[in-house]
């Protein structure tokens, strides 16, 4: 798949995902938060708990599903992009978690599923 079909695809999960969230009643603070290390998709508030959210999209299962390509070492990356938002914000006593969005996309990147994962990793060591 060309590069442009990626992005575009990207940007759909992502857009599919902010719309779940809003849904479920999450306040989206951030999206696309870049650091040194990458970014993080979504950054948002449920109740008092700051959750970042980690998207993955896909058109097909031919390789697996969108969750289980959140690896060990994306998670550790996630976690320590967190850090570094909290820190840059000052916010270290709020409440935390990392959710996982997985979003299945049509050709033309419509969503056919979204699938929320609350708390679906912890950041061992951090908190």
């Amino acid at each position: 798949m060309p590069a442009p079909d990626r992005i575009f695809l990207g940007k759909s999960g992502e857009n599919a995902a902010c719309d779940e969230l809003r849904r479920r009643g999450y306040a989206i603070l951030a999206r696309g938060y870049r650091t040194r290390m990458g970014e993080i998709d979504i950054i948002a508030r449920d109740g008092p708990t700051l959750v970042f959210v980690e998207v993955k999209a896909r058109t097909t299962t031919h390789r697996g599903y969108p969750a289980e390509a959140v690896t060990l070492h994306k998670q550790a990356k996630v976690t320590a992009m967190a850090a570094d938002y909290l820190a840059r914000c000052g916010w270290h006593d709020r409440p935390c978690r990392f959710d996982v969005v997985a979003v299945l996309l049509g050709e033309r990147g419509e969503p056919l599923s979204v699938e929320v994962f609350q708390d679906a990793f912890e950041a061992a060591g951090w908190y």
